[in-house]
């Protein structure tokens, strides 16, 4: 997608080397999200490369996202943008695809050929929140606050956030969060497992490069095998697991070999 298409939609993408960076730029209302911003990342995701090995998703301003741009919800918003409200017109399977095109703007960052980091500063509410979670490592700044507020609107999170906050905290906690729709600081993101660590917003920059360098040190292969390995481990049988691992083994054992030649 080209750079006025992406500005249009809300979005910024930066390439360098194997990092790419994707950063919601509409500080102006804290990077709400809107069925276009969706859209544009589900577009944007499907053309990231098999050079790119960590992709950072950010906000520009001082939070992450505030979720979902409430006149979305709006049904006399005659801006002539796509919203959420006019989802009411369709029938049940119009309803059920176009919320799954939403979804795919936020279910790319699982690819496994890269690792993706959230670096959240702010509010992440609501889809702010999701697209966190769509990540697979979120780095906080200490002023972080966590909301799934889609219960205090009479909704549900779709934006496929609820397994990976249960993967994280826990079906008990994870029903807390959702249900009573209450903040989550940044020291508690910590403390249950939704994020790596907290730090002060001035040095969430330097924590996140140290964390893309980190991730960006092994060889690609291995990296890449190991996150394939885990995703889905929890879901798997002992014996599955053990296959798989001798399966990704032997193919970095021919990857190396043919390097070595």
């Amino acid at each position: 997608m080209d750079a006025d298409t992406l500005l249009a939609a809300g979005l910024k993408y930066d390439l360098a080397g194997p990092v790419a960076t994707i950063t919601l730029h509409r500080p102006d209302v804290r990077n709400a999200q809107t069925p276009t911003m969706w859209r544009a990342l589900a577009a944007l995701g499907a053309e990231i490369g098999d050079d790119v090995r960590v992709v950072v998703v950010q906000g520009s301003g001082h939070s992450f996202s505030a979720g979902l741009d409430r006149s979305m919800l709006d049904p006399s918003n005659t801006s002539g943008e796509e919203s959420v409200a006019g989802l009411l017109a369709l029938s049940d399977e119009e309803l059920s695809a176009t919320i799954d095109a939403y979804q795919q703007g936020f279910t790319f960052l699982r690819d496994p050929r890269f690792v993706s980091v959230a670096a959240v500063q702010g509010y992440a509410i609501g889809a702010g929140f999701q697209l966190a979670l769509s990540c697979d490592l979120r780095v906080v700044a200490d002023d972080a606050q966590f909301s799934m507020k889609e219960s205090a609107l009479g909704l549900v999170p779709d934006l496929t956030g609820t397994k990976p906050l249960v993967e994280c905290v826990g079906y008990a906690r994870a029903l807390e969060i959702c249900a009573t729709a209450r903040m989550v600081g940044a020291a508690e993101a910590v403390d249950i497992g939704l994020a790596l660590t907290a730090v002060p917003a001035a040095e969430l920059e330097a924590a996140v490069a140290d964390l893309v360098g980190a991730l960006t040190a092994p060889i690609a292969g291995a990296v890449r095998e190991t996150k394939a390995l885990l995703q889905g481990a929890a879901d798997r049988s002992l014996d599955d697991q053990r296959r798989l691992e001798r399966e990704a083994q032997t193919r970095r054992f021919r990857e190396l070999a043919a390097l070595m030649q």
